[in-house]
């Protein structure tokens, strides 16, 4: 085969960016975030909130990055589960928490059976999901939910640079090549894609950022799988 005939190879799938980039990443990521919720009481608040509407059952931490929302979700409940497709920082909450369940998977094909949780937090780990993607998530998330059960989703609204639909594409992070993309997200349009997912909204907050954290404006949003 000539050269001119060797096929391309196939781009990378956006999960696979998202497992490299935050592998890449892991050590500063957990360092930077390790007690990232100390400054943040109204977060602190809602995953109280969460846990109280929940009642009993495994409450899951989506996403969860280097641990430190799993582990304050462990202080309020008895039956957490931490989830994140980077094997690298499902490594590093192993550590700072080895009596807390972690598990390595993607939001968009939870290895979990139909209506295993009472409630989920996906803080900030729907912010590389492109629309169909996040509407995979979503109905991941209520298939896993039992009726009745509630999440807690968070994400970035704007910024000084970006407004809320913008995708931002990072190349570098804490000083290591990655590539990835963020999304900045209107509140509304995901209301309409967790509403469309089969969910009951319960409460829309949102915040201006805090000194201590990147300046973005951030939603909150509670819902509800229905009974």
């Amino acid at each position: 085969m000539s050269l001119e005939e060797t096929p391309t190879p196939p781009a990378p799938s956006p999960e696979t960016r998202v497992r490299v980039s935050y592998d890449a990443v892991a050590p500063q990521y957990g360092a930077a975030l390790l007690h990232e919720l100390d400054d943040k009481p109204l977060d602190r608040a809602l995953l109280a909130a969460l846990v109280e509407m929940s009642g009993p059952g495994t409450i899951a931490d989506v996403g969860c990055g280097p641990g430190h929302v799993t582990r304050h979700l462990a202080g309020l409940h008895p039956d957490v589960v931490g989830i994140d497709i980077s094997p690298r920082m499902i490594d590093l909450a192993r550590q700072e928490a080895p009596g807390v369940r972690f598990e390595t998977a993607s939001m968009l094909d939870l290895p979990m059976d139909d209506q295993s949780w009472s409630g989920a937090a996906l803080l900030f780990s729907i912010v590389n999901l492109p629309e169909t993607r996040r509407m995979t998530a979503f109905t991941e998330l209520r298939r896993v939910l039992r009726p009745g059960g509630v999440a807690l989703i968070s994400f970035h609204i704007r910024s000084e640079e970006h407004d809320a639909g913008d995708r931002a594409h990072l190349d570098q992070w804490f000083e290591r090549d990655i590539d990835l993309d963020r999304y900045f997200l209107d509140p509304e349009q995901v209301i309409a894609e967790v509403t469309t997912a089969g969910f009951d909204l319960i409460s829309v907050t949102t915040r201006l950022p805090n000194g201590s954290e990147v300046p973005t404006e951030r939603a909150y949003l509670l819902v509800r799988k229905p009974d």
